[in-house]
Order: structure tokens, then sequence, then C-alpha cells
């Protein structure tokens, strides 16, 4: 994660004036995917009260991080984004903080050493606390109750008092965040991140993967060429830390609202609940509350593109989005599926060449391969996942674009969600230890050997 605010980014102010925009105009829009709380009063002196608190990042680590983005659009920077695929509170605690930085240090560190190039990680944490529902509510047993919306709307139990929207959860989640935050900046500077000693990085039952052994030898490899190096010129500057940012859906605009502030020295207004906030699927309408709310903050934004996606809309949110072409505003995140990737994607990145926009495309192989199982389970089958994340690389290739990264949920605990991998899991396994509230993760296992994949799959398209 980036570290304390540093001396200001270059105020650069838009190119081209926009329609109108203020932090609030987002309600006048139609806002899907929001809950409905009972208690207007109650409501207003919770966000009044969130108004007050203090944020969670700063504009220099968001326009930082634009600058970032930018690298990696250009080429010279690969995005690793991962994380839980909607946190719990009780999640928030010291392990499974760590292990889900381990996992994405690991995965790094397997990235930077394939791919030769710097790795951007962005933490899929430390605010992903709510998440979109395809249906308002839910019926169990002849009794209907409001979906669960994650844990920043309402909790999972079936109950009609924990299903009820709770304005009061999101000050307890802005709290939870910035335990999350203040624990991974204490590991990150504390030198948890050390390249000299990624041994350090090891989970605990790492021992059992059948990659640890490749795993391991890339390890010793690094930690030799870093020896070697400082042999030779000295203590290398920047070895010893690395920089992380945080990311969640940008979802229950109240909360995003409220953590939207001006700053001093700057213009325009910030959303500093995060450094990247992005738009689902779901809440990606033109005429939108959410795209209504993120146009008009400075923060570098992506979108969900699913199978879906009109070439005309994503002309029409690129446009809306970044209507000045601003480096490392917009990324793309596309989610198709295994079996529609193929007749989707392509259309939609020649939409964009043809107009000549700037993009990040990353590749979320996860949402657009969930299942439902006989038994009510959902799962998601790595051979799928892998399928989609191949064939993202290339249909990139050919259309003469590059794909910048990837977007993931997984955890660092030994969870059994995703079906095969290199243990090859089994539907029998996933009773075993199926943890997640939502969605279906990647296991430590699970997510070392995507990453593996990543590096052969983006050599094979740069040749």
């Amino acid at each position: 994660m980036a570290g304390p605010e540093s001396p200001p980014h270059a105020a650069l102010r838009p190119v081209r004036e926009a329609q109108p925009w203020c932090v609030d105009g987002w309600r006048a829009r139609p806002a899907a995917q929001m809950p409905q709380y009972d208690d207007p009063v109650e409501l207003q002196r919770v966000l009044e009260r969130l108004g007050q608190l203090p944020p969670l990042v700063t504009s220099w680590e968001v326009l930082a991080l634009k600058d970032l983005l930018a690298e990696a659009q250009a080429g010279k920077r690969f995005v690793l984004q991962g994380g839980d695929c909607a946190e719990t509170f009780a999640d928030c605690n010291h392990e499974v903080i760590a292990n889900r930085l381990k996992v994405l240090l690991q995965m790094s560190l397997v990235l930077v050493h394939g791919l030769r190039m710097p790795v951007l990680r962005v933490g899929r944490f430390a605010g992903q606390y709510a998440k979109p529902r395809s249906a308002d509510t839910e019926t169990i047993e002849g009794v209907t109750l409001p979906a669960y919306r994650g844990d920043l709307v309402n909790g999972p139990e079936f109950t009609s008092a924990a299903r009820r929207p709770d304005p009061m959860r999101m000050v307890e989640g802005h709290a939870r965040s910035a335990m999350t935050m203040n624990f991974v900046r204490a590991l990150v500077d504390g030198g948890f991140a050390d390249l000299h000693h990624p041994e350090y990085w090891n989970l605990a039952w790492v021992e059992r993967s059948p990659l640890a052994a490749e795993y391991r030898r890339m390890v010793d490899g690094i930690g030799g060429a870093v020896r070697f190096m400082e042999t030779l010129a000295g203590p290398i500057v920047g070895f010893m830390k690395v920089d992380f940012f945080t990311s969640h859906e940008a979802l229950l605009l109240p909360y995003e609202q409220a953590m939207t502030r001006q700053v001093p020295r700057q213009w325009g207004w910030f959303d500093l609940s995060a450094h990247f906030p992005w738009i689902g699927m779901r809440t990606a309408a033109l005429d939108g509350a959410h795209v209504e709310f993120c146009r008009g903050i400075r923060n570098p934004i992506a979108i969900k593109v699913g199978p879906a996606m009109h070439a005309d809309q994503l002309r029409q949110l690129i446009d809306i989005l970044n209507p000045d072409d601003e480096p490392g505003r917009l990324t793309l995140i596309h989610r198709m599926g295994a079996g529609g990737i193929s007749q989707h994607l392509p259309r939609l990145i020649e939409a964009v060449k043809a107009e000549g926009r700037r993009v990040l495309w990353v590749c979320d192989p996860m949402h657009g391969n969930t299942e439902k199982l006989g038994s009510g389970v959902k799962t998601r089958r790595f051979a799928n996942i892998r399928s989609e994340l191949e064939q993202a690389f290339e249909i990139h290739a050919a259309a003469g674009t590059r794909l910048g990264g990837v977007h993931l949920e997984l955890t660092g605990e030994d969870v059994t969600e995703c079906m095969g991998g290199a243990r090859d899991l089994s539907e029998a396994d996933l009773a075993r230890a199926y943890k997640s509230t939502v969605d279906p993760r990647l296991n430590y296992e699970q997510a070392l050997e995507l990453a593996m994949l990543i590096v052969r799959k983006s050599g094979q398209a740069t040749r």
C-alpha cells in the first residue's frame, strides 16, 4: 500500500468541460442495487458522522496510482488485483489479513520473475463489504426477507433483525477498513514484503502444494540474484518494500458520497474510501446513479464489462467517464466466461480501438464462470477460469492490444470453494472448507498456479 502523503501531484485541470457535476447529483438518477433504509433520520445522522471521520486513503496516493496505471496502459507494468469476493467483519483479523497479503505477494513475485516487469498490486480489500444481488429479496420455506447485500448493509443470517439494512454498519465498515489498512501498512512498512526474505511470505500449509518445489526454486533464484547485485552495487533502494493500493466496488453510494472530499491544493473531488473504485455490470447504466457519481471523482476507475455489453454502450461509457482520454483514468475489466469470451470480447476491443481511446484491459476470469451445482452450492471450475484467461491473452494478441492485468477473487485461507487446480479438488471436497458467504474464491495453490499460467501465456502472446 502506498505510504504517507508525498508532495502534491500536478493539479492539471480537465481539457474539456463536462456537464456540471455535484457530489450528490447521483441522487437524481436511477440507483440500482440500493438497500431500502427504513429510518431516513437515522440514515442522515450516520452519513453526517461518516463525513466527519478521517479518510481511508489520501489524494496523493490516488494520483500516484493513476500514474502507475498509465504505465500499465503503456505496457510497462502488469496489474494484479485480488482479494475476497465480499469481506466480512468477522474476518477482520490479523491472520486472515496477513495470509491474503502473502498470497498477493507470492503471486506478484512469480509475475515479476516471469514477466520481467514491475507488478502493480491492488488489493480487493479494506472496503469490499457490499455486494450486488440478483434479487432484492430471498425466500426460504415461505418466509421472504431482504437479500444479504454484504456486511456494510446487513447480516447474512436469515432473520428479520439481521436482514434489516442498518445504517450504522457503514460506520463499522469504515472502522474495519481502517483497521485492515493500518495493519497492511504496518506489515509493508515494517519489511513484511522485503524481497531479501520472500520465504517469510510462506503460508503454513504451502508444503502440501504440488507447486511448492517450483515456487521454492524461484524464491531461491530471486534471493540469489538480489544478493549478487548487492555484492556488486551495495544495497538497492526499493527492494525492502512494495506499494499496495486498495479497491472495491463503488456500490453503496451513500457511503461513497460520505467519503468523497475536496482536499487542499487540488481541484475536484476524491473518493477517499479507496484508491481504485469500480462500477459493476449491474450498475453500469448510462443514465444510472453509479456512472453519474464516478464520472465526477478524480480517482482512476474501472468498469466491469460482460457479454451483454453493446459496443455503442461501451463507447458512450468511455466518453462519459473519461471525456479527455486521460492516461491511467479508465480500466475495462472484462468478464465473459470461458464459453463466451471468443464471441464477445473481440467486438468490444475493436470498438475501443476504432475510437483510439486509452484504456487498460484487465481480465476477470472468475465471475463469468460461476455455476450452481445440484446441491445448491456455488462453485467455479479451475479449468474454466484457466481457459478464459488463456483465451484473453490470445484474443488481445490477435487484436494487437495487450492484456495488462488480472482481477481475481482469492483468499490466503485453505478453502475448498473452486473445483480443480493443482490438487484437483472435486465436488466432494467442497464440503471440507467452503467458507465464502457469497462467491467461491481461489485458494492459495490455485492462485499461485494461475500466476504461473499468466507468465507462460504472456510470454507466448509477446512472441
